[in-house]
Formats: structure tokens, sequence, C-alpha cells
């Protein structure tokens, strides 16, 4: 029941606060923006990144109230004498401990790359306490990496799990990005070795799935219902949240994958020249343009290779046709806009990976009922180039980076091509909605300048400093850990 529990919490990362997750994300990065008139919780980091953001209230509350507690809740009864019977044997126990400790260590992992030092907390209390000290950044990766390291020991191969458990490839894949944090740049080499050379996971080049027989290609198979998790056929996800239409217990607190609401357009405000509306049936769902992407996700970083499979019709839409039977417009093609609402909220391309079917067969809930992919072994990929170029071995951080682009059926790089930007870009064109994207830009520490260069609103780029590379602890945890003194980030 309690990990059952943490697999829920887990899921709720992306659901909590309804845009919680894609605003702190995604939006006033480079690949995104902030863009609706009064979705402006990101647009300005000086005013709205503040200790009193709700945002990071809601944040750092999912983090130890429900993931940090219940992994170790289950981490401490598993241990107790008393409980020893339940097991059948040492490795069942280990394995339920095993998954705990993934848990624990991605969500520190996740607080590190959000707000620097944080406290750890290793058990759970009979009394409350209000005593709790920060650790640094180095500890609390060092104690996230000792829990993957049993993790990586007890968990079982992805041949011997259901889908959507944790497996020692997600253990694995996390590891190599804790070891990356460290900057233990072989160690994190030579672990994606290991799980790149498993036999478990492997790149799909080849189409597959519920859709293989129409038209398509490899890229948008991997992304579409039902197409997750090994069981389709997909070799190539490592751990993926799990959402299923009708079933109690099946979607989360806001009902479902609330992708398309937060990445896809405003379509149903959009008006033909006569003023009547277009409507949004199917999977086009019910976006409401909380996060637009820049010119530089949807433009720049095609520029080189337009015909980039991942930046093809299927993957990408960059076409809309009016769909209402009562405009003299429909079915024919929306022609370009030129108000801001529109061009900035109301009508943009955008990834197709967010597209699915609707939760509860209701286009307009902005929700769908498809799973959702969190690890994918070309991320592994990503991760290990990133590993060789900081070990100075460039040829190898070209060939993984290759692999990728091979698949993609674009032009492979050079060993002098490979730096750190260029793999920056990679990941947008590969990973972007899956990835993260903030975390991953504090982790590398590339936030603040990345931002400035390609965030297309001036407010945001202009308002972001250098001290804006982690949140503000927030101010409601300051003042209730009045036992010992939590010191504000520096500049908040």
């Amino acid at each position: 029941m309690y990990l059952t529990g943490l697999y829920d919490a887990a899921r709720e990362e992306m659901s909590m606060g309804d845009n919680t997750y894609f605003a702190l994300n995604f939006a006033a990065t480079d690949i995104g923006a902030d863009a609706g008139v009064e979705y402006i919780g990101l647009r300005n980091y000086e005013t709205n990144i503040t200790p009193t953001n709700n945002n990071l209230r809601i944040l750092w509350n999912w983090a130890y109230t429900a993931m940090i507690l219940r992994a170790n809740t289950i981490i401490v009864y598993a241990q107790k004498e008393q409980q020893q019977a339940i097991w059948a044997t040492e490795e069942e126990k280990n394995q339920v401990i095993a998954e705990a400790k993934f848990f624990r260590a991605y969500t520190y992992n996740l607080l590190v790359n959000s707000f620097g030092d944080v406290p750890i907390v290793d058990s759970i209390y009979n009394t409350p306490r209000n005593d709790y000290a920060k650790a640094s950044k180095k500890d609390i990766l060092e104690f996230s990496k000792t829990d993957l390291e049993f993790a990586v020991e007890w968990l079982p191969s992805v041949k011997e799990s259901a889908d959507g458990r944790i497996t020692k490839g997600a253990a694995q894949h996390l590891l190599v990005e804790v070891n990356l944090g460290l900057d233990e740049n072989r160690e994190a080499a030579d672990g994606a070795t290991e799980l790149i050379s498993s036999g478990d996971y492997r790149i799909m080049t080849e189409r597959f799935g519920s859709k293989a027989n129409q038209p398509g290609d490899v890229f948008s198979d991997l992304f579409l219902d039902g197409n997750h998790n090994r069981s389709s056929g997909n070799l190539e996800s490592i751990y993926v949240w799990q959402f299923e239409n009708f079933v109690q217990g099946g979607g989360s607190s806001l009902n479902g994958n609330v992708q398309i609401r937060n990445w896809a357009p405003f379509l149903s405000k959009i008006r033909d020249p006569d003023g009547v509306a277009m409507l949004v049936v199917d999977s086009l769902g019910r976006g409401v343009g909380r996060v637009r992407g820049t010119n530089y996700f949807l433009y720049k970083i095609w520029q080189d290779h337009s015909d980039d499979m991942r930046n093809s019709p299927y993957n990408m839409r960059r076409q809309f046709y009016y769909n209402n039977p009562a405009s003299k417009y429909f079915n024919t093609r929306i022609e370009p806009k030129t108000d801001y609402d529109d061009t900035m909220r109301n009508i943009y391309p955008y990834s197709r990976k967010i597209e699915g079917t609707p939760w509860e067969n209701n286009p307009t809930s902005g929700r769908t009922a498809k799973d959702v992919t969190v690890y994918r072994l070309a991320d592994t990929y990503l991760l290990r180039a990133e590993a060789y170029l900081k070990l100075g071995e460039l040829d190898r951080a070209a060939t993984d980076i290759n692999v990728i682009r091979s698949r993609a059926n674009i032009p492979p790089i050079d060993a002098p091509d490979v730096t750190l930007d260029f793999i920056l870009d990679e990941r947008a064109r590969e990973l972007t909605v899956e990835e993260p994207r903030r975390r991953t830009l504090v982790r590398v520490g590339k936030l603040v300048e990345r931002v400035r260069k390609y965030n297309l609103l001036e407010e945001t780029k202009n308002a972001i400093q250098d001290y804006h590379l982690y949140f503000p602890i927030p101010q409601s945890v300051i003042d209730a850990n009045y036992g010992n003194e939590i010191l504000q980030n520096p500049g908040y």
C-alpha cells in the first residue's frame, strides 16, 4: 500500500498545482516562455521568483511531505525486526527498499537542482521537528548516490518487471546524472556504458506499436497512446509514468496527463476572418497556452536540417485548420496571425508528444490518458556524451550524439563540433517536453546565460540575474523551522 502511494506521489510531480511542473521546468527557460497575459508566474524573475511564490511552496511540500516522507517510511519499517516475517526472502525486502531509495534519490536530485543546498531528512519522527539544517549540494548528491548504488544492486532488470515499475535501468540512469552533478565524470560515463551495453534497452530505429502500419515515423511511434511501455515493443523507455482511462487510480489529482493543457495553444480562442470561433476536438484537446515554445526551440534549432525526423509533421504540429463546420473557412488552413495574444498564446507550433486520447473522452478537459516517458535510452546517450565532453574525449562524445542524429536522419557531427551548448541543443531537439529543462540548465550551470540568449520575452531576459540559478527557499519553510535558522539563498 505504501509503495503504491509512493508511485502515486511520483506521478503527481507533473499534476500537483495544475501548472506547477510546467511553470517551474519550462516557462522562462531557453525553450519555453510564460506566454499568456494572465499567466505571469515566471515571466519576471525579479518580481515573480520570490520566497512567497506559491509554486515553489507546492514543489517543496510535495518533495518532503509526499515523496521523502513516504520513501523514508518504507525504508524504516521494512527493516524493523517485528516486520521481518512479512518477507519471503531478503531479496524481496531489499527490492522494496531499493524502490523507495530510488524515489528518495530522485527527489533529492530534483531538490538540489532546484534550490541548491537543502536539509537531508533520512528517517521518520514521532514528534514534530523545527531544527532542520541545510546540507551542502555535494553531501546531498553523495547521499543520493549511496541510495542509488543500493538500488542498482537490488532492483530487477526491466525484463523481470511490470510496466511502470522502477528497475535497475532507471536507477543506473539516475546514477549517471547524479555522478555528473558530482563531477564524477568517469563514473558517469562508465555507468552509462553499463546501462547502454546491458542489452535491456535499445534505440528504436524501426516502426513499432499501435500505428506501425499507418503514416508516421519511428520517433512519433515513441509517444503515441499505448506505445510508451515495453509491452508495446518500445525497448527505449526506461521509466514511464502510468495513466489509464476509466480506471480508479488510473489518473492523478487532476484526472490525467495535463501536458496538453499546459503546452498546447489556446486554439478555442482563434477566430476566422468573419469572427467565427474555431472548435477544438479529438487529439488537439484544450490547451490554454501556459508554455509557449521559444523561437529558439520552434525554429532556430531546426534551421540547419529542417528535414530532421524530430521536426516532421508527425512530431511537430505547425499547421492548423479551421474545424468549425459553421465557418465558411471550414477545413482551410488558418492564416498567419499578427495579434500578440494570438501569436503568443492562442496559436503557435508545438511538439506532438503531448497529443493523445482525451481523458474520459472529454476533449475539452485539457487532459489525456496517455503515459509519460520520464527516462529513455536516448537521454542516457546524451548524458554519456556530456561526461565524455567533460573528460575531453570528444570523439566518443560525437559518436554518442551521432547515434541520436542517425535515428533522426540528419548528418553526423565531428568531434570539434561537440560543446556543452551543442549537447543542450541536441537535448532540445530530442527531449523537449520530456526532460525538466530548467533543472538540466541548472545542473550544467547554463540557466542564466541561455535564458538571456534565447527566451523570447524581453521582460524575462532582462530580469534574470546570476543568483536566479537557484530558486529561493520558501518563506513558509524558514518560518516553520524556528528551532534552527535555514538561511535564505543568496540574492533573495
